[in-house]
């Protein structure tokens, strides 16, 4: 019997990937290409997506895990594709791309003040319907395209999301699905379908909708084009995908009403799978459409966590780097030492990511208090320590205000992503938060969860729950130490309190932000 094998096209902030995997979600080959977002220089906050680039990198890509897998281009069944989210393409009406920007553009500064200002109300009637603010969404990015490049704005014909316009040029049809689209404000999160009359509401055109359909839908097949320019088969099924974190948090069996996932990467997500009613009247929390049908997710998101670690690493980690060599792993060094430090650090209090608020997004200046001149109490282990510490208080405080906001607490969290292989941080992160932690044999989801889409696209599995329940494999068991979660718990308290007071630092202008939502 032939093997099938299913190809993932992942559009991640830093890079491109290409993923090929079998019909059993075992990964067969790889390749990547980093890429970077240009600002415009004529607008501050800009972060142009080089559509001609990074396709030519990603149609790179394919080729070198098609050549690697050892496969010709008629083994691979299917494609699909996902990428980060709230980035967008805009479309004039020859399905050619006029405007792209990057999920980390900012320059819709004034106009998230300006939208603010003379539709008083409009951001939290949206978010009651979206689950969105516009800290991240797309209409003030399309009202500063309105301002600024009417020629642009007045010749689109469609948007769609950077993993549908991965579609678009295999297949040449522009549609988008809920948990990607989703992350623009402009979507309802009951009707699974886009909101017009968002736009609408604002002042601004409401026609620039593409068809919704949902993850693991086929929408259309590679074109002899796309064919000669990634090496694939003309006539392959493109299957629609999905944004990253959600058809990542399917790929690790986040897939049931409750379910819940940390997914430890350069930012940590904190994810609870919610039912279509749950809705957050403090605006704190990010409601977004899960790419299981039927389900949304009420996100938190903690800033930085990852580079924060790599800032630590490349500013007083020297030793550790040279020690562990090219090929090592020097924060491993690093947690060794940390690992023999006293549960709550001696009392040191990191200060970078603040909980979610997402109506009210910004966070105090990078700071670490508490400090002792007794280098035993506060040198480079100790400070290591309180930052994996950190992290995982901030994640357990993020999910306690999920947990309330569903009325349900879940049996165990699933961690996956980078920070998910250190044994050390996965305990830390299950005394925090008092509940057992389990770590998935396949910790980088996304591209996985991107290939059960085309698996279902084509019928070698049924959906997202059966897929899960086939492919996912567990690695480790984490149990929490109810003794370290009392000490954590105090440690959340000083740590909430010396925060506050530390954006009251922002506010009064004495202090920068490490990062503040435009318009704010």
């Amino acid at each position: 019997m032939t093997t099938s094998y299913l190809l993932a096209v992942d559009a991640g902030t830093g890079s491109g990937r290409a993923v090929i995997f079998d019909e059993n979600g075992n990964q067969i080959a790889s390749a990547q290409q980093e890429w970077w977002h240009k600002a415009d220089p004529r607008f501050p906050g800009s972060m142009d997506f080089d559509v001609e680039g990074n396709w030519a990198l990603l149609s790179r890509a394919v080729r070198k895990a098609i050549a690697q897998a050892g496969l010709s281009a008629g083994d691979i069944r299917a494609v699909s594709a996902t990428s980060m989210r709230e980035a967008f393409v805009a479309y004039d009406r020859d399905g050619r791309e006029i405007w792209a920007c990057a999920n980390v553009d900012s320059r819709a500064n004034s106009e998230v003040c300006d939208l603010k200002r003379d539709f008083p109300g409009l951001e939290r009637e949206l978010y009651a319907e979206t689950g969105q603010t516009f800290a991240l969404g797309a209409l003030p990015r399309l009202f500063w395209l309105k301002r600024n490049m009417p020629e642009v704005y007045e010749r689109i014909d469609r948007i769609g999301m950077l993993s549908d316009w991965v579609l678009a040029r295999l297949s040449g049809v522009i549609a988008s699905d809920p948990s990607n689209a989703g992350t623009t404000g402009l979507y309802s999160l009951t009707r699974r379908d886009w909101l017009p009359e968002a736009m609408r509401k604002a002042g601004m055109r409401d026609d620039i909708f593409p068809p919704s359909v949902e993850p693991g839908t086929v929408i259309g097949r590679v074109t002899a084009q796309a064919a000669e320019e990634t090496g694939l088969a003309a006539g392959t099924p493109v299957v629609m995908g999905g944004g990253d974190c959600q058809i990542g948090a399917a790929a690790i069996g986040v897939v049931n009403e409750g379910d819940c996932a940390v997914l430890g990467g350069t930012f940590w997500q904190q994810v609870v799978n919610v039912g279509p009613s749950v809705f957050d009247p403090s605006m704190d929390l990010r409601i977004n459409p899960h790419v299981v049908t039927g389900l949304n997710q009420a996100e938190a998101i903690s800033f930085f966590v990852g580079l924060v670690m790599r800032w630590f690493r490349d500013s007083f980690g020297a030793e550790e780097m040279l020690a562990a060599g090219s090929g090592g792993d020097a924060y491993q060094l690093l947690e060794e030492k940390a690992a023999a430090v006293p549960v709550g650090a001696h009392g040191v209090i990191p200060v970078f990511s603040d909980v979610m608020h997402y109506g009210n997004w910004y966070h105090a200046a990078p700071s670490l208090l508490n400090l002792s001149i007794d280098p035993e109490k506060s040198g480079k282990a100790v400070i290591f320590r309180a930052l994996q510490e950190n992290a995982a208080i901030v994640a357990a405080r993020n999910l306690e205000a999920i947990f309330r906001l569903s009325g349900k607490r879940p049996d165990k969290i699933v961690f996956a992503a980078g920070a998910s292989k250190s044994a050390h941080w996965s305990q830390i992160l299950a005394s925090a938060t008092g509940l057992p932690v389990v770590t998935p044999v396949v910790k980088e989801a996304t591209a996985l969860g991107c290939a059960a889409a085309a698996a279902i696209g084509v019928g070698l599995r049924r959906d997202f729950v059966e897929t899960a329940a086939s492919w996912v494999r567990w690695d480790r068991s984490f149990e929490p130490d109810f003794s370290h979660k009392a000490i954590y718990d105090e440690a959340g308290e000083r740590w909430a309190r010396a925060y506050a007071l530390q954006r009251q630092l922002v506010d009064e202008g004495v202090t920068t932000p490490m990062w503040k939502a435009p318009g704010l």
